[in-house]
């Protein structure tokens, strides 16, 4: 479960990129697929493959073959590309295209910048301005989508519905959002000059917004009515787990009686994560085991220490994917929660990276996993308890309050029943 985050603690329109500044950027087109989400299986750059002397020799390439295409094709890019041509990055797209011939979404071939900046979005930790962007993929306009207290966004007084115009004096309306994210994280501790389009104002706002590091708050919780305890988790990330905990505590001690976990729209992120955050509410016992080509299985387990006993419920969609589905699938086979809302994703695979001799890394699906009770949910989905679709009406709305958002109101009441 892995490449790009976060998040998603509103509902994304359909067809669009999203990034956090900070730096992750999402595809996502109906459903999460996309072959930078992060992935369960990354343990901080941990050497997960197999070790090189079990590996059958399944790919040979004819090394003379490619050779002479490889020279036949540079010799007509000589001869007759009008434009120059980055050698350099020519090669690194050879080695992309080696592994994108897999035709595998989840595996990739990475530089070590990209790596770099993998590890850092892993690790929930960014250099940026504490804002959610979304890209139209027709118009190219960017939108803010949240802006988080404390950091420099919010304390510029940018708002969710801005639309990005100008970064530093430079016109960003067509241009990549990964572009614009680049240009952004150029100013590393220092400010960067925007100006954005607002509903309601004839002129462009201009902001100057403080440029720094950024933890992404990936967990967000209240206590509603009734005594019911609401946390919203958008990813599992490196900071997640004790954000999750502090969550946890915090709704005790305001004495909580009965628990909602929203996962909708989470595109997952590190296993290890998910696994001690369930450790936190599950009874002894299997969270989730994997399995590798060989047969080769690994197994989390749970030690009941911290189990929740309270009346709980876990909100998912169909975005609802990877470690979230570790979260759910567990949950649901400990009978400990109602699981409402709609089939997750399907994602019940694992990815695993090695690092290679020149210092770049590849990451390949090397793995399933299962449920406790042996279920592999790939291209499968977990079925809700409660299915509960959203309201044709609120599918495109970036945030909702909660007394519109109808499968929030049947978890309550799913709650209140219980």
């Amino acid at each position: 479960m892995e490449d790009d985050k976060r998040f998603f603690k509103g509902f994304l329109c359909g067809l669009c990129v999203t990034a956090v500044l900070g730096l992750a950027a999402y595809f996502i087109s109906g459903q999460i697929v996309n072959s930078n989400l992060f992935e369960a299986g990354q343990e901080s750059q941990k050497e997960t493959l197999p070790n090189e002397k079990q590996t059958e020799e399944l790919l040979k390439l004819d090394d003379g073959k490619v050779q002479k295409k490889i020279d036949e094709i540079e010799d007509v890019i000589n001869q007759y590309y009008l434009n120059d041509a980055d050698a350099e990055l020519v090669e690194t797209q050879l080695y992309k295209g080696l592994v994108k011939g897999l035709e595998d979404p989840y595996s990739n071939y990475y530089t070590k910048e990209e790596m770099e900046q993998l590890q850092e979005s892993n690790a929930g930790t960014y250099s940026g301005i504490g804002a959610v962007m979304m890209q139209d993929k027709v118009t190219k306009l960017i939108t803010i989508a949240r802006c988080y207290d404390g950091f420099g966004a919010a304390e510029a007084g940018l708002l969710p519905g801005d639309i990005l115009y100008k970064v530093e004096n430079q016109d960003v309306s067509g241009l990549d959002l990964n572009q614009v994210v680049a240009l952004i994280k150029e100013k590393k501790d220092g400010s960067v000059q925007m100006e954005v389009k607002r509903e309601g104002s004839e002129e462009p706002v201009k902001a100057e917004v403080q440029v720094g590091a950024v933890e992404m708050p990936t967990v967000s919780s209240e206590m509603l009515d009734h005594k019911i305890g609401y946390i919203a988790i958008s990813e599992f990330d490196g900071v997640t787990e004790k954000q999750f905990e502090n969550a946890l505590v915090k709704l005790e001690g305001e004495s909580m009686e009965k628990l909602i976990i929203d996962l909708r729209n989470n595109p997952g992120g590190v296993l290890q994560v998910a696994c001690k955050m369930l450790d936190q509410i599950l009874p002894e016992g299997l969270i989730v085991y994997t399995e590798d080509k060989y047969g080769n299985k690994k197994e989390y387990k749970s030690d009941a220490e911290h189990q929740f006993t309270k009346p709980m419920v876990i909100l998912v969609n169909g975005n609802s994917a990877s470690a979230s589905e570790v979260f759910a699938g567990a949950v649901k086979d400990y009978g400990i929660g109602t699981l409402v809302g709609t089939t997750t994703f399907g994602k019940g695979i694992v990815q695993g990276y090695k690092t290679l001799s020149d210092g770049t890394t590849l990451k390949l699906t090397i793995e399933k996993y299962y449920t406790p009770k042996g279920n592999n949910i790939h291209g499968v989905g977990i079925d809700p308890d409660v299915e509960v679709k959203l309201d044709e009406s609120l599918e495109k709305k970036v945030a909702l309050n909660h007394e519109e958002d109808n499968q929030l109101q049947k978890a309550i009441s799913v709650l209140e029943e219980k």
